[in-house]
């Protein structure tokens, strides 16, 4: 949702997975580049390719393959001395970087939005994209997703300590009720400046909060009630 905003400014880098394994091939087919054959080239063309006419550069990465990708970086040799910190290699291969981190203060109706995409297909869902899969209320599948949430949170919350990291703050649920300004907010923070006529268009990305999401949170909520109360 964040990357819409900050790709719409055209301003603000466009934002993506460039570097999650399975997406590679897509953006070295798109921009001419090999992650496979040449990472290190692979890495300068897609910071030279999809960076915007002010030369700001943005991409995502989630907790479970963080540690992946600086390793590859460190592997990769153009990027630091095999003893490098984490920092010291990223920041070698993306100078001037900023950190923000999303974070949900609602972890269970993150845990059902990630079970029902698991069973939908939709992991981004967007206005008039139909589902694969009508979802089905599953209380372990939700309990998996919560455990994993706070997995993901806590990778971070360590990688931001252990790197001595202080990084810009975002809700989730703010940027939800409050979208334009938290834009704004993050725009400041990386002082970047924008055209004063310009506007940032509504996100692309929905937010997954429907009577589905509501059911299904009364129905874990229940459940796990009743686990509790039979192991009382």
């Amino acid at each position: 949702m964040l990357t819409d905003g900050l790709h719409a400014t055209r301003h603000a880098g466009r934002p993506n997975q460039y570097f999650l394994r399975q997406f590679e091939q897509h953006f070295g087919a798109k921009h001419g580049l090999n992650a496979a054959s040449d990472f290190v080239g692979y890495v300068r063309g897609i910071i030279d390719r999809t960076a915007t006419s002010n030369r700001v550069f943005g991409f995502k990465l989630m907790a479970w393959y963080v540690t992946d990708f600086t390793a590859r970086l460190r592997n990769a040799g153009s990027f630091g001395a095999a003893d490098a910190t984490e920092l010291e290699v990223l920041e070698r291969a993306f100078p001037r970087l900023q950190f923000i981190h999303i974070a949900r203060r609602d972890r269970l109706r993150q845990a059902i939005s990630k079970a029902r995409a698991m069973q939908t297909g939709l992991w981004k869902v967007k206005q008039g994209k139909a589902a694969a899969a009508d979802p089905e209320f599953d209380a372990k599948l939700i309990e998996r997703c919560l455990d994993e949430a706070q997995q993901g949170e806590n990778v971070w919350i360590d990688f931001f300590r252990r790197n001595n990291i202080a990084p810009f703050e975002v809700e989730y649920e703010e940027m939800c009720e409050n979208y334009d300004a938290v834009v704004a907010s993050v725009l400041d923070f990386l002082r970047i400046s924008v055209p004063k006529n310009a506007r940032v268009s509504q996100p692309l990305t929905v937010r997954q909060s429907d009577d589905i999401s509501r059911q299904w949170r009364d129905l874990y909520l229940e459940s796990m009630a009743k686990r509790n109360l039979g192991s009382a």
